[in-house]
């Protein structure tokens, strides 16, 4: 391996060492996806203003920069700034910003280009908690004035990880609206205060590995690897709107026999204010997944749940509670997942609630044939997936664009979102159709992306945000969604941001 290339704790001895000696150590930090001329000249300048220059790249993992990205791994990209002769050495960083880092090494300088001299532009916050990291380590910051250059416009032209359908969509959407336009949109948010009622599901993922089958009988044998454990159902659609509204009150049943209240507490975002029920004939709803290692595929799911409807006791005492809680919010999500919470007589109370009511009904092998979208007459916004359209009008392979209107004539709903995987999404308002192909580049784990959808989606239903604008949000928001394992964290505000940006570019 190259010399120049070590691990981040060997880095910061380095750079103690050569402080020691009286030297000034400058450092740059980026993703560095496409090294071109700018970032030379930006080391260049860099390297003048001291005796030594290290390099700290953003981790895979952390990279968001939208779909696709990064175009070139982490191993590449550390290989490649290796090779310039200006660069003394380059680190992995281990962390999403170079906040820790700046803390870990120390460095004379903390370097960044002339076009992050205004903190107000930088759309992740980060860069004066860097300033403040530095200093706080007896460095400070350095700005260059070379010549800059967009990587992410550089891709975008030249390497764009996105199909052509996608270029062309986002080109038309570019000559109608402003990065600003997007960004003004999602920042409106932050003033909404939402309640949200579904079903709770504690998400367990098992990590198997194949062993073949049973020397004795024709059973598959496994062993088990690890196990990861996640907060789905509406406490991952609460997560997602928390990220982007300024209020969010969770209403949700919880099971006596198993609350698994200490995994929702840690998994739930603070901020979020809960009210949970308790039903006495069963548990908190679980659905554990066994996944073989080996390509994370799912071999098979067992859950643990009583799906009947809430005794009449409890679901009074909820629909008394919703109702002293409406007036305080400007909309309800309503998360139905077919495991019991909604009863009749709740669906009944929230369609003739005085509030802005987005529901998603949805499909799932738990209530196949029995959780129809078409019992919800009187929402204001519906957000649901392609099979769950097709089902409750037993139409496999009819024009989805006439089944909406069916589904708009039954329910009378005026507001509606199909999500078509691979296909992009469908939205209809009043009347017309707006059209967006699918953002993502890859998918490590398509669980959860209808309800990533469903979170910001509701919000700008909600605003009468521009149709077009609403579905490339979406489908933006579905991307990042996708590249999630289970629900191990929502899609935030920052990376959408972010995302958006670079496909604009």
């Amino acid at each position: 391996m190259n010399e120049k290339i070590v691990e981040l704790s060997e880095l910061a001895n380095i750079i103690s060492g050569l402080k020691s000696e009286g030297q000034t150590v400058m450092h740059c930090h980026g993703c560095f996806d496409l090294l071109h001329l700018g970032h030379i000249k930006h080391f260049q300048a860099a390297r003048r203003g001291g005796d030594a220059l290290v390099v700290t790249i953003t981790p895979d993992r952390f990279v968001n920069k939208g779909p696709g990205r990064p175009v070139f791994n982490e191993q590449l990209r550390l290989e490649a700034l290796a090779a310039l002769e200006v660069v003394d050495y380059v680190a992995l960083n281990h962390w999403p910003t170079a906040i820790e880092t700046l803390h870990l090494i120390k460095p004379s300088y903390y370097v960044k280009g002339s076009e992050y001299k205004d903190f107000e532009k930088d759309l992740t916050g980060n860069i004066a908690k860097e300033v403040e990291a530095v200093r706080d380590g007896g460095g400070d910051i350095y700005f260059t004035e070379e010549i800059t250059f967009s990587s992410s416009k550089l891709i975008n032209s030249h390497f764009n990880p996105l199909g052509e359908n996608v270029q062309d969509y986002l080109y038309k959407l570019k000559q109608t609206f402003s990065e600003d336009d997007i960004m003004n949109q999602i920042e409106s948010l932050t003033d909404l205060k939402v309640l949200v009622i579904g079903d709770t599901i504690i998400d367990e993922y098992h990590y198997i590995k194949s062993l073949g089958k049973s020397s004795k009988s024709p059973t598959l044998s496994t062993q088990f690897v690890r196990a990861e454990v996640f907060a789905g159902g509406v406490l991952a659609i609460a997560n997602h709107l928390n990220e982007f509204a300024g209020e969010v009150h969770l209403v949700t049943c919880l099971g006596t026999e198993n609350d698994q209240l200490d995994i929702i507490e840690e998994k739930i975002s603070e901020d979020i204010k809960t009210r949970y029920f308790y039903r006495n004939d069963g548990p908190t709803p679980a659905k554990r997944r066994y996944i073989a290692e080996y390509m994370n595929a799912k071999v098979f799911e067992v859950t643990y749940m009583n799906d009947e409807d809430l005794e009449k006791s409890l679901e009074a005492e909820m629909i008394a509670y919703l109702e002293s809680q409406i007036p305080n919010y400007d909309l309800i999500v309503v998360s139905d997942f077919g495991h019991g919470l909604i009863t009749p007589g709740i669906r009944a109370f929230l369609m003739n609630a005085d509030i802005f009511v987005c529901v998603n009904a949805q499909t799932n092998s738990n209530n196949y044939g029995y959780n129809y979208i078409t019992k919800y007459k009187g929402a204001d916004y519906i957000s649901i997936d392609e099979n769950e359209i097709r089902l409750p009008f037993g139409e496999k392979y009819g024009k989805l664009e006439g089944l909406i209107h069916q589904l708009n004539e039954v329910t009378g709903c005026p507001s509606i979102t199909i999500t078509l995987g691979q296909k992009g999404s469908v939205y209809y308002r009043d009347g017309k159709f707006s059209y967006a192909p699918a953002m993502a580049g890859s998918v490590v784990d398509s669980v959860g992306a209808g309800d990533a959808v469903l979170s910001i989606s509701s919000l700008l239903a909600y605003k009468q945000v521009d149709p077009d604008l609403m579905t490339m949000i979406g489908n933006a928001m579905g991307a990042l969604a996708v590249n999630i394992l289970g629900n191990e964290r929502p899609v935030n505000k920052v990376e959408l941001k972010k995302t958006i940006s670079h496909m604009l570019k």
